[in-house]
């Protein structure tokens, strides 16, 4: 099991940006992807960005495709979630998740961290 941390949510305007760090860590990391999900009030959960371990290879919802950038930090074992032209409606509690393999569920989650935009 990989514990997650999350980090970096706060109150921020519309049109500013935001950094999510998510930390990682195991006795043996076993990581085929993390991703970033989020879920707003009153709403199910929704995919946001993924990337894999292994060759950094990057998917995004549209909502957030080209505003937001996921990077991955191998030696830190961290993931981020750059975003940028944040809009109220990117309001949610965000949750980063890995899974181990290939369309493997994501078994793994943090315990979220809010991000709260205003109009």
């Amino acid at each position: 099991q990989v514990q997650l941390v999350e980090s970096g949510g706060g109150l921020v305007q519309a049109g500013d940006s935001l950094r999510l760090s998510c930390a990682a860590s195991a006795r043996t990391l076993n990581v085929y992807a993390m991703a970033w999900f989020r879920q707003a009030p009153g709403k199910e959960r929704e995919f946001v960005a993924r990337i894999t371990w292994i060759g950094g290879y990057r998917t995004y919802a549209d909502p957030v495709k080209g505003r937001s950038t996921i990077s991955r930090d191998n030696a830190e074992k961290a993931v981020y979630l750059q975003m940028n032209s944040l809009k109220p409606e990117d309001t949610a509690v965000y949750y980063c998740a890995s899974r181990a393999r290939p369309g493997g569920e994501y078994d793994s989650w943090g315990q979220g961290t809010q991000v709260t935009v205003s109009s």
